[in-house]
């Protein structure tokens, strides 16, 4: 999942310095998105409520 994090953002960097501002705009969100889930999905394991075998 962190690859795919890193691909959007670099998506994202390109789109901008390119001015294709929506799909700059797209990559970001999802990157975002996927951060998120990552974080929650990180606390969730630290805290031991998950198990990640």
């Amino acid at each position: 999942m962190l690859k795919w994090i890193l691909i959007l953002l670099i998506v994202a960097a390109v789109a901008g310095l390119l001015g294709l501002n929506s799909l700059a705009g797209a990559a970001l969100t999802g990157a975002k998105i996927l951060i998120a889930i990552v974080l929650v999905l990180f606390l969730l394991a630290v805290l031991g409520i998950v198990a990640i075998a």
